[in-house]
């Protein structure tokens, strides 16, 4: 028997959204997320959502993107998603340059003339390794 999870899998029944999906099959995608109520009914007192999602070939292989559009009606959404594409794309991008600078910056080097494997008479001899000019 599996243990239980730490966090309940309990659906907010507060904050429900029917989906639908448009696509021009070339481009991406734009979700319209429309609030409703526990019973189905719409919910007036929420705005509805646009989701763009677009999949961006990069060196590194497709980059799955996903991004909130602001519209208030699928026509602006349409005429948005480039541009919000765009951002999402600039945005990710920077995350991934802030992650492998990060990354970078975790290196713990040894310090100089430190050599191998200390005390295990691993590393260079003293003196080795260093230029030596005639």
């Amino acid at each position: 028997m599996s243990p239980e999870p730490k966090e309940s899998a309990k659906m907010d029944a507060a904050d429900l959204w029917k989906e639908e999906v448009f696509t021009d099959r070339k481009v991406g995608t734009i979700r319209r997320l429309s609030p409703v109520k526990a019973d189905g009914s719409p919910d007036s007192l929420r705005k509805l959502m646009f989701v763009g999602e677009a999949s961006l070939l990069t060196p590194a292989g497709s980059l799955p993107l996903s991004f909130e559009i602001p519209a208030d009606t699928l026509e602006k959404a349409v005429a948005g998603y480039a541009e919000a594409v765009q951002l999402a794309f600039q945005d990710a991008m920077a995350e991934l340059e802030e992650m492998r600078r990060r990354a970078a910056t975790s290196l713990v080097l040894p310090p100089a003339g430190a050599g191998g494997l200390a005390g295990l008479g691993g590393g260079l001899p003293p003196g080795a390794g260093k230029l030596k000019l005639p």
